[in-house]
């Protein structure tokens, strides 16, 4: 008897906006109901690229906040500008 694969659709756009929240494999994992492993197999790029997204948002609220005189992102703005790349 072969063994049967257990066939389900996963949700991309949740996967991808959990990533850009900087979730973990395991939070992303739990909240879809797979594994980490199949994560890591099938949508690793998607995870990624929901990871970029997510610093980008990032970068450009800690920006905008900075330019309207917010002294500690203007702070954070500084350190990021002079590490060396």
């Amino acid at each position: 008897m072969d063994a049967q694969k257990k066939s389900y659709k996963l949700d991309h756009d949740l996967i991808f906006k959990l990533a850009s929240m900087h979730c973990t494999y395991e939070e992303i994992a739990d909240c879809v109901g797979t594994s980490v492993s199949t994560l890591q197999k099938r949508f690793k790029n998607l995870i990624e690229k929901g990871k970029a997204e997510g610093k980008k948002s990032l970068r450009r609220a800690q920006f905008e906040k900075a330019l309207a005189g917010d002294a500690r992102m203007l702070i954070l703005s500084l350190i990021h500008i002079s590490e060396p790349k």
